[in-house]
């Protein structure tokens, strides 16, 4: 038996990447997947491709079950058309995976409206629209798994990344939220950030001529997923969880670290006197652990 035996996942931007290795991996514990995938290119654009359809013929081939949905997650009815196919298909929906995303990376100064907008719509809104869909099935079956794909640059910062970072990082504000909110009706909330070389990763090694190590295999992130979408995972939640290398990761919450008290309050004049030795000696390091060879740079124009 397999972990996800009788339950039914719908994967977003499952057609290619990290989000098909979950979808095959989800299919070998025994789910029934909706593969979700508008197939478009990198950066959001459309192309002729069918990857979706690719990706359930590969789920076939497991003795799995799957069916392609190619509604776009930044729509809001659109949305609802993703949980509706697993309804009219498989009659439930236990698990959604929120992974879809593109990138359109340059630094701040060079980031037009349009780029921004395009990446926000489909992390960070898309994230919104499929959970809130997802989540009105889940509660009235008693029972769901949210997962919330995220990413070290959002919860560390990398360069060039101002639209993606912002969306990933709220993507962890909103699964503590949901976490909160649904955690009574047998529903839980998780984020993960995984790693591995992919399409969104590829200009990385391609700058250095290197080639992608094996501990990149986007393959690795899966188990982990599949995990925390299973029964077993029940007391997992509103936590963000990672891996590195061969390691699954644990991150701990933003919290406070350290305190600068004066009774009634201070002056400007006060902080200036006392930061450095209370509070600057804590500092965090901001940036994202680059895979080996890598170094922070401007990518795009």
């Amino acid at each position: 038996m397999g972990l996800l035996d009788g339950r039914v996942a719908v994967v977003t931007g499952s057609g290619r990447g990290i989000g098909r290795e979950f979808a095959l991996c989800m299919a070998r514990e025994g789910a029934r997947v909706v593969i979700n995938d508008v197939g478009v290119s990198l950066d959001g654009r459309g192309t002729d491709e069918d990857p979706a359809v690719q990706v359930c013929k590969e789920i076939e081939a497991l003795g799995g079950e799957a069916v392609p949905n190619y509604d776009s997650v930044a729509d809001f009815e659109a949305a609802a058309g993703i949980v509706k196919t697993a309804l009219d298909s498989f009659g439930q929906l236990d698990i959604l995976v929120n992974n879809a995303g593109i990138v359109r990376d340059r630094s701040l100064v060079k980031m037009t409206e349009e780029d921004f907008d395009a990446v926000i719509a489909v992390h960070l809104k898309g994230g919104f629209n499929c959970a809130h869909h997802a989540a009105l099935v889940m509660k009235e079956a008693g029972y769901g798994r949210i997962i919330n794909i995220t990413s070290s640059a959002g919860l560390r910062g990398n360069f060039g990344q101002t639209n993606y970072g912002a969306a990933k990082a709220a993507l962890m504000g909103m699964t503590f939220i949901w976490a909160l909110e649904l955690g009574k009706y047998g529903i839980t909330v998780n984020a993960v950030a995984p790693a591995g070389a992919t399409r969104m990763t590829a200009a990385l090694f391609e700058r250095t001529g290197n080639e992608p190590p094996p501990e990149q295999n986007p393959a690795l992130n899966a188990p982990l997923v599949a995990f925390v979408a299973s029964e077993r995972a029940g007391h997992v939640n509103g936590q963000i969880l990672g891996r590195t290398d061969y390691a699954y990761t644990l991150f701990q919450h933003p919290k406070q670290i350290a305190w600068m008290w004066r009774d009634g309050g201070w002056e400007p004049s006060q902080v200036a006197d006392n930061f450095d030795q209370v509070l600057g000696q804590h500092m965090q390091h901001v940036g994202m652990v680059m895979p080996q060879g890598m170094e922070y740079g401007e990518k795009g124009s």
